[in-house]
């Protein structure tokens, strides 16, 4: 979300085009606090080829959507940190009410209770910058790319990654500003280890900000995350990425949220995708559908439910708008296993809303899996071209 205008694909072009004064965008200072602010940095700007190169690229895209779409003004408020996990962004009030995060809040604890000397990591930063002021001169001599800065390491208890620093001091000033909803794209940065806790962390979040707004079940999508990495060949490998995308698909469940599925939108050795103008389209045509009210497809095919038939596993869909196909000549993507949990790439093939999936090799199918990777074969998509979101109907 942090990514500017000025960092995507075909950057000039969209900058010397973006003459939108009835566009706005207000950026929070990326700031950490201890306690929650009641006030933030930052300014409001008008859109426009002088200002829009420093806009959230993300936002701006799904601004501009519903700006031409709806003809009316949009007000957009960035708050973003590349990096950070969703626990910086959520207030460690509500975190402490989740068992399930107990462990990492008690480690944190431990951290800013260590000691810490404050002036000798700012004089070890010192000495870094004048090495690479130097790596980086003899560099830009050589024709080459400099090295990148080095950063800073800050006291535990300022740190970004802190459980409700981010909250606390980019967020909670905000509260409770007048807005019409949220758009959420993160989730690399809890892609580790601690992925599966990702589908409680996100409802949690979504609960509490809505609690303290105090304006309803106000919109939120996420930006599901899209493919990343080298693709592997085997179906049973496990990926936290998948796990993030499943919790985003399961916090549909809360009212008024929704995703945009952007699977083929990613970059396989950039974790910093540069088609942002697809994220901000499709997060766009959610809200004119889903917010607005305007007939659109909203999204690309959901799970709705399988059932297993005759060695096969059905699997049903809903947002099929206008019927499923594969953007490639075979369906791929689909894995299936049977109760011994040992996963095999299947056969798909497309019947009306449904997608038929065997092997040879599973006799008795339990589960199936589609696009369950970090960058998997992804071709389902409904008649809008809209792909199909990866999922799971096991729990393994």
């Amino acid at each position: 979300m942090q990514m500017q205008v000025n960092g995507v694909n075909n950057a000039k072009g969209e900058i010397d085009k973006a003459a939108f004064p009835e566009i706005r965008m207000f950026s929070v200072e990326r700031k950490t606090a201890e306690t929650p602010q009641a006030e933030c940095g930052g300014k409001w700007e008008i859109c426009s080829p002088e200002t829009v190169a420093r806009f959230s690229a993300t936002a701006y895209f799904f601004g501009r959507d519903l700006h031409q779409n709806l003809k009316v003004p949009v007000g957009l408020i960035n708050a973003s940190w590349g990096g950070t996990p969703i626990e910086g962004w959520t207030s460690l009030e509500a975190q402490q009410s989740l068992p399930a995060l107990a462990p990492s809040l008690a480690s944190w604890k431990k951290k800013v209770a260590a000691p810490f000397d404050e002036e000798q990591a700012k004089a070890r930063h010192a000495t870094q910058m004048a090495a690479w002021k130097t790596q980086s001169a003899q560099a830009k001599a050589a024709g080459k790319r400099p090295p990148q800065p080095p950063r800073l390491v800050v006291a535990p208890r300022l740190q970004p990654h802190r459980p409700g620093n981010l909250f606390n001091g980019m967020i909670a000033p905000l509260v409770p500003f007048a807005i019409r909803g949220a758009i959420w794209y993160q989730g690399e940065g809890n892609a580790g280890g601690a992925a599966k806790l990702y589908t409680q962390q996100l409802p949690l979040m979504i609960r509490d900000w809505r609690k303290r707004w105090g304006q309803g079940d106000f919109h939120f999508a996420s930006v599901q995350l899209p493919g990343f990495k080298q693709p592997v060949d085997d179906p049973g490998a496990a990926s936290g990425w998948a796990l993030i995308r499943e919790a985003m698909l399961k916090s549909r469940s809360l009212p008024n949220t929704g995703m945009a599925i952007v699977i083929d939108a990613g970059d396989a050795t950039n974790i910093h995708p540069k088609d942002k103008q697809t994220v901000g389209k499709r997060l766009g045509h959610w809200a004119r559908a889903e917010v607005y009210g305007e007939q659109i497809p909203s999204s690309g095919p959901l799970p709705a439910g399988h059932e297993v038939k005759d060695g096969s596993i059905v699997l049903k869909f809903t947002h099929t708008d206008g019927g499923l196909k594969s953007k490639e000549a075979e369906l791929r993507g689909f894995a299936i296993a049977g109760s011994d949990r040992k996963w095999v790439w299947a056969t798909a093939r497309i019947e009306g809303d449904t997608v038929i999936v065997s092997s040879p090799d599973v006799k008795a199918p339990v589960a199936a899996r589609y696009a369950w990777a970090d960058n998997p074969a992804a071709p389902l998509v409904n008649g809008a071209g809209l792909p199909a979101s990866p999922f799971r109907t096991d729990d393994w």
